[in-house]
């Protein structure tokens, strides 16, 4: 499904795109559906969110950069429905970490892709090593079962 909107910014950096409740309608996946988004010649895997009685599509500062457009722009947007699963790709040094603690592992894996996803980057965004040790290891503490 193809529609204009303009990208809105909502408060200092965050912006979106509505989009019009016929075409969350159309992509008949409720009304949180999972979709592939085109901005210009740049795609990417959202979701559809319910803000304020409003469909709106998270549009990201990398994604900006990648579609070459900024808050107030009209864009041409296409969407459509994404049934693939998504799937974070574990970091080897990040997997190395979880053989030692299996508890956590499990933990990682029972959250949502989303929540996985934010752990990921957050150490694939370390500029150094150190640093991205030190966030392993409190990934792997924070998803440690904790005692009473």
């Amino acid at each position: 499904m193809r529609f204009r909107a303009t990208l809105e910014l909502g408060g200092k950096t965050a912006t979106g795109i509505e989009v019009p409740p016929e075409v969350v309608a159309e992509l008949g996946s409720g009304k949180r559906p999972k979709v592939r988004v085109r901005l210009n010649d740049y795609t990417y895997r959202s979701s559809v969110a319910s803000m304020g009685g409003r469909f709106m599509l998270p549009v990201s500062a990398e994604v900006r950069a990648g579609a070459n457009v900024a808050a107030g722009d009209e864009v041409d947007v296409e969407l459509t429905l994404d049934t693939e699963p998504r799937t974070v790709a574990v970091p080897d040094d990040l997997a190395a970490a979880f053989d030692s603690e299996p508890e956590a592992r499990r933990a990682f894996d029972a959250l949502s892709y989303s929540h996985q996803r934010r752990y990921v980057m957050a150490i694939d965004d370390a500029k150094t090593s150190q640093t991205r040790q030190r966030r392993i290891a409190k990934t792997v503490d924070d998803l440690r079962p904790q005692a009473d």
